[in-house]
């Protein structure tokens, strides 16, 4: 079996733009993969072409040896551009080859460990009246593990601009906000928060320090991960356990945050960090350390599909992030790209047997589309500075 033609499709599918590959060859098998850089795909995609050049001829069975080809194939290796190709196209062999062999991609991984994949769901709402109704209407359709984002920073009387982000505005408001959230519903509720790199050490450590002990159960992206020191910094203040690596391009990266303690869960992004080959790695890494993955998972449901087979075959897992659920519909409308997809039951996926990915694409739909260019949002502080998204 050899590589016959690597096709790239950028897509509005629902609510996300996406970049679909699709791996053919010349006995007819193909796989589909997804890359996980949103809003700069055309930069995967002019890497996704050079890759193109000399993959057509290879044979696509041999996964390990062609992601190795593909990683030391230039002089500068890694980034995240590089490994997001690199991800859809390994993620599409793993489909290819689950089809060839007439096997589910979990197979491939080592076999299934468990027979659904837990879930956790994701809560915006910036009141506390919201936020309590919210989390009683998850937890009435048996979601557990919930997650919330930080509070509004606007002031009274004040218009609405979503680009705003004043951090000690949001600290003391997020921090009453959590601690309420515990009160009403009690120890039983696995509660976190999502901050997305938002924070300094400083700000992080005074927004922890300003509720209970007990009050979080984890605690996503507060700062930016470039500088391990400084996230080191931070967990000698706190004592909330840490979910971090959603950005992270490879197993390098994850090396200091797993060997050196810094991280309790590893949010390891299927489309980001080299596919299902390198996930795979990562997961082993940090069984030995006693980290269970968290996955990141905002994408469509190829990621999704990917994210599940990988959660299916590793031992230590604790949940998946889920994006379409009773307060949440960020794939809303991707039904006419994607007829089969993963399809949640309940608050919990279920592992297929289904050979390869399991995901269907409307290929005549996605190629008929043409690129729009998305751009997530710009924040900005109060005095014209600009921080994190």
């Amino acid at each position: 079996m050899k590589i016959t033609d690597i096709k790239i499709y950028p897509v509005l599918a629902g609510r996300r733009h996406l970049l679909l590959v699709k791996v053919e060859t010349d006995e007819g098998v193909f796989g589909w993969g997804e890359s996980g850089m949103s809003s700069r795909e055309l930069a995967v995609q002019g890497v996704l072409r050079h890759y193109r050049e000399w993959l057509i001829g290879k044979d696509p069975m041999r996964m390990g040896a062609l992601w190795q080809e593909m990683y030391r194939s230039q002089y500068f290796e890694g980034g995240r551009a590089l490994t997001a190709a690199i991800s859809a196209i390994d993620i599409a062999l793993h489909d290819l080859v689950g089809k060839a062999l007439g096997v589910p991609v979990y197979q491939l991984l080592g076999g299934k460990h468990r027979d659904y994949v837990p879930c956790f769901a994701t809560t915006s709402a910036g009141t506390e009246e919201r936020l309590i109704e919210q989390i009683r209407l998850l937890l009435d359709n048996g979601w557990n593990c919930i997650r919330t984002g930080g509070a509004s920073t606007r002031r009274p009387g004040e218009k609405p601009d979503p680009n705003l982000f004043e951090p000690w505005e949001s600290v003391p408001a997020t921090a009453r906000l959590l601690t309420r959230m515990r009160e009403v519903f009690g120890p039983e509720l696995v509660l976190g928060i999502d901050y997305h790199h938002r924070l300094s050490v400083a700000e992080a450590a005074s927004f922890c320090q300003r509720m209970p002990t007990g009050t979080l159960d984890f605690l996503e992206e507060p700062i930016r991960d470039e500088t391990p020191e400084a996230y080191e910094a931070l967990r000698g203040m706190v004592d909330v356990p840490f979910a971090i690596g959603e950005e992270f391009s490879s197993k390098w990266q994850f090396l200091p945050y797993i060997e050196r303690g810094i991280t309790n869960y590893a949010r390891v992004d299927v489309c980001n960090v080299g596919g299902l080959t390198e996930a795979k790695k990562v997961a082993g890494w940090a069984e030995a350390h006693y980290i269970d993955l968290m996955p990141h998972n905002p994408l469509g449901p190829i990621c999704t599909a990917a994210t599940i087979h990988l959660a299916a075959a590793v031992p230590n897992f604790s949940w998946l992030e889920a994006r379409d659920t009773p307060t949440e519909s960020l794939n809303a409308g991707n039904e006419d790209m994607f007829p089969v997809q993963p399809r949640l039951e309940g608050s919990r996926y279920p592992v297929l047997d289904t050979p390869g990915l399991g995901v269907e694409v409307n290929e005549e739909l996605a190629a008929s589309q043409t690129f729009e260019f998305n751009e997530m949002p710009h924040l900005y502080r109060r005095d014209g500075s600009h921080t994190n998204w």
